[in-house]
């Protein structure tokens, strides 16, 4: 009888010194997160919804033309919010990524729709590769120019990430 009191007391005391514990702080910072990620107006589920048509270029022969779906042609000109990886085209130039850059376009893991070129408002940021961020800004997308991006961000604010 008692080692069933010992038992007790011993279990009611580690109840109640675990009830009392602080809460942890990454617990909060994830639902932050994933509700930064719920406002993107802009994802890539929608933008790899694409098709491609061959068509004759006077440079390079012939090549696939990207065929824009209707909500992205909507969306021309229009302020979208997208969140994704900072990938570093070259010192002054960067683009948003549905991957990280090991499996980025560059990389042959993913189409030229998981990348969108990124023209800042303002001062260039200062970025790292891999950064996840959330950028607000113009979307603009081309499907006429072979040696440019198919989807832009123009004007873009890192909201989120930095």
């Amino acid at each position: 009888m008692r080692n069933y009191l010992k038992f007790a007391i011993a279990l009611v005391v580690f109840i109640s010194l675990f009830s009392f514990t602080k809460k942890d702080n990454r617990v909060a910072t994830f639902v932050t997160n994933k509700k930064e990620i719920l406002t993107d107006t802009l994802t890539w589920s929608l933008l790899g919804k694409i098709d491609y048509l061959k068509k004759a270029d006077k440079v390079y022969g012939e090549i696939m033309f990207p065929v824009i779906n209707p909500k992205l042609k909507a969306l021309q000109g229009k302020e979208v919010t997208i969140s994704g990886f900072i990938i570093p085209i070259d010192n002054k130039n960067y683009a948003v990524s549905k991957n990280v850059f090991a499996a980025c376009f560059f990389c042959g893991k993913s189409g030229p729709e998981t990348l969108m070129g990124i023209q800042f408002k303002g001062d260039l940021p200062k970025l790292k590769t891999d950064q996840f961020v959330t950028l607000k800004g113009k979307f603009r997308y081309n499907d006429n120019d072979v040696e440019d991006w198919i989807y832009h961000i123009e004007n873009a604010v890192i909201t989120a990430g930095n």
